[in-house]
């Protein structure tokens, strides 16, 4: 399914969809970072999806990064809470959905990077490799809080 994001953006359409999603900042014991490219918008990004019916958010985000990029990860964090009205995700099936995602920290505990459906690229990356990637500012804001590794959550 497509995806169109629209940040700040006073033409974007009107959300009529809010659903919880969940995210990974990912990094292993040399500091890189896991990450992904989409095929969705061929951005780069954390790994991250939508939480399932009758799973909690800790099993949303082994799952999501586990199918997006192969690796087994162990939730040990909170990054943030983002739920920016002002971002809004149109997809091809008419929805629009509000942001509303929370970032774990997570560490790697297994598997072996791998594509999937979801992404036409795996990686692991040194923070200062990620400054010349395409990656969409809400990810952005997260990588930043992530790499802050504050004791408190970020909250919007």
């Amino acid at each position: 399914m497509a995806r169109v994001d629209y940040f700040h953006d006073p033409n974007a359409p009107k959300a009529n969809s809010l659903r919880p999603a969940v995210s990974a900042f990912v990094q292993d014991s040399t500091g890189r970072l896991l990450m992904i490219r989409r095929t969705d918008n061929d951005m780069y990004a954390i790994p991250g999806g939508q939480q399932d019916v009758g799973e909690t958010l800790s099993q949303a985000v082994v799952r999501e990064v586990k199918e997006e990029t192969g690796v087994d990860v162990e939730v040990n964090g909170l990054i943030g809470l983002y739920s920016n009205p002002n971002h809004v995700i149109a997809y091809d099936d008419g929805e629009i959905r509000q942001e509303f995602s929370i970032c774990f920290r997570a560490r790697p505990v297994g598997g072996m990077l791998s594509t999937s459906s979801e992404t036409k690229e795996v990686l692991w990356l040194e923070p200062q490799q990620i400054n010349d990637l395409n990656v969409h500012p809400s990810i952005r804001l997260r990588l930043q809080h992530g790499f802050a590794d504050s004791p408190a959550p970020f909250f919007t």
